[in-house]
């Protein structure tokens, strides 16, 4: 990962159109228009999940799904609104309304952008998988929990946003379940499930939706005391325009209080993006590239919202879908969003006959997608800092708040790397005898004489701030006279960070003070540069640094011959 260097943007699409032919547009249209129709569904669940309008779930597919797949780094990437964001745009909503929504979205798209042009594509490397199953997990149950209301026709109105008073109010509720909305709900669901054992090509939510409207349909006009809640009841008749571009008031306070919205939407969406592509790659073969994609997400994330829509990210089963149908360049990506825009404007009177109860089923079925069992089950198997991070994670995010959780779990993955990377950081003593051939694949050893009074420590792994404390107390804890020579042996340091610098410093000096010379050995160029830059070079010696440990061996040793006889007076 190089903060520094050139912008790392190269949109798949350009790359793509450059060598494009027939043959391809054949099958990226074929993908494009099933992905199209797979998505109308999902992209209005999600909106009305959110708290809006089916309308702003359908624009955000529309323009994000297009941004995505034109300025992404991903070829078959398919971006749109997705479940993951329900909870923390819903909150959002609920605290700032639309417009603090809108501010958030900006300003975690702009987020995404920094993250892209720093290089910071692989930031998903960073995160523990535990972690990441775990809030997925918590945001699938949250979004199961939402879906009660509308799937078993209970009417209930202000709901409380807390997982926990949530389902006491159901409980409490449960003998006013409107069966007839409850059978729709329950049809619904069946369809789906059952719609893949015909075939997995079929879009189950589409199908669903179809079938359960025309009933649900022609028994309000067989009889209308058995109404169905709907979307035209619920919304009223839906626009069939795009929005004009609107803007919104900006300025500190507002920033400071939805920054932390905005980062946990920003690290949702590239988490979430990142896992589709990487999914994505394992079944194509191509690769993502990881920046480019970061700042393709982002852009969307900017634009959306002048035309008040929702967050966007990667979405894994809309990618998959896009896959398995034969897309293989961003044009699938670009003409599903054109399908969903010729939906908008024609079909949108369609759209108010939908049942709330089917589109509940949809959501319940996304969220036991989303759970991950089989995957929490296989982890309940690993070592049971996993099994805690993983519990940390899903309690955090269905008790208190998902935001928090994002926090809570970013904090884990420090804590788990730094610890992992502290365990595989070795320190090792030699004295009397050093083979420098160890470590490596040599079938023979080359043993060097190490003089007496000269310590030799050999550190194996990056010297930064988690390890410089280890170094420190083995070097004072490892021989019980004091040397004359101290060799650091840095030939497997990769980098030092500003503790490590600062913890070699003081050693250096403290040694110098009791009169004991330190010798470095096998700096690499990275490291001897910020050693430079730190003055340690001039603080130690240029000739006290030596390019392989048979130099600095033989220098220890001359300096050891030389003040040997004083250290015996003084010993005696």
């Amino acid at each position: 990962m190089n903060l520094s260097g050139p912008i790392d943007f190269k949109p798949k699409l350009f790359s793509a159109l450059a060598h494009y032919s027939f043959k391809k547009f054949k099958a990226d249209l074929i993908a494009g228009l099933v992905v199209g129709i797979v998505a109308l569904p999902l992209a209005i669940a999600f909106g009305i999940a959110s708290g809006v309008s089916p309308t702003v779930g359908l624009i955000t597919a529309i323009i994000g799904g297009f941004t995505v797949s034109a300025l992404g780094g991903c070829s078959v990437q398919i971006g749109g609104p997705t479940g993951a964001f329900i909870v923390i745009v819903y909150n959002i909503i609920a605290q700032y309304s639309l417009e603090g929504l809108a501010i958030a979205t900006l300003m975690a798209g702009l987020i995404l952008v920094m993250m892209g042009v720093f290089h910071l594509g692989t930031v998903i490397k960073f995160i523990p998988y535990p972690i990441v199953v775990g809030f997925t997990a918590g945001i699938a149950l949250t979004i199961f929990s939402t879906q009660i209301n509308d799937f078993l026709g209970l009417g209930l109105r202000n709901m409380p946003s807390e997982f926990i008073p949530k389902w006491g109010v159901y409980l409490q509720n449960l003998d006013q379940i409107n069966w007839t909305t409850f059978a729709v709900g329950a049809v619904s669901l069946l369809i789906i499930i059952l719609t893949p054992k015909i075939s997995k090509k079929l879009p189950g939510a589409l199908i669903s939706i179809i079938i359960v409207t025309a009933g649900a349909y022609l028994l309000q006009l067989l009889y209308p005391e058995l109404h169905v809640d709907t979307i035209g009841d619920r919304f009223g008749n839906l626009p069939t325009d795009i929005p004009e571009p609107h803007g919104f008031e900006l300025n500190m306070a507002t920033i400071n209080q939805l920054l932390p919205s905005a980062f946990t939407i920003a690290m949702l969406g590239a988490i979430e993006s990142l896992l589709s592509a990487t999914v994505a790659d394992g079944v194509t073969g191509s690769r993502t590239n990881s920046n480019t994609e970061l700042i393709g997400q982002g852009m969307a994330n900017i634009v959306v919202p002048f035309f008040g829509g929702i967050p966007v990210t990667g979405a894994i089963a809309r990618t998959m879908t896009n896959i398995t149908n034969g897309g293989r360049t961003p044009v699938a990506g670009v003409i599903h969003a054109l399908v969903l825009l010729l939906i908008f404007l024609f079909l949108m009177p369609l759209i108010n006959l939908v049942p709330m109860a089917c589109l509940a089923a949809v959501l319940i079925m996304v969220s036991y997608n989303m759970s991950g069992w089989r995957t929490v089950r296989g982890i309940l198997k690993n070592p049971k800092s996993d099994i805690t991070v993983l519990a940390v994670t899903f309690l955090l995010t269905v008790i208190f708040d998902l935001t928090i959780a994002i926090e809570i779990g970013m904090l884990l993955a420090v804590i788990l790397f730094l610890r992992r990377v502290m365990e595989n950081t070795q320190i090792k003593v030699y004295s009397e005898q050093l083979d420098i051939t160890e470590g490596t694949e040599a079938s023979t050893h080359e043993l060097l004489n190490v003089a007496t009074g000269v310590e030799i420590y050999e550190i194996d792994g990056p010297f930064f701030f988690g390890v410089a404390t280890k170094f420190d107390e083995i070097m004072r804890t490892s021989m019980a006279t004091k040397p004359i020579v101290r060799i650091l042996r840095m030939r497997k340091v990769p980098f030092i960070d500003a503790t490590g610098v600062h913890n070699l410093e003081i050693v250096i000096r403290s040694s110098q003070a009791e009169g004991i010379h330190v010798v470095l050995s096998g700096v690499n160029p990275n490291v001897h540069k910020v050693l430079e830059h730190a003055n340690i070079e001039a603080l130690v010696g240029a000739d006290h640094i030596c390019d392989h440990i048979s130099k600095a061996v033989e220098l220890a040793n001359r300096i050891a011959q030389q003040s040997q006889p004083i250290s015996l007076q003084q010993n005696s």
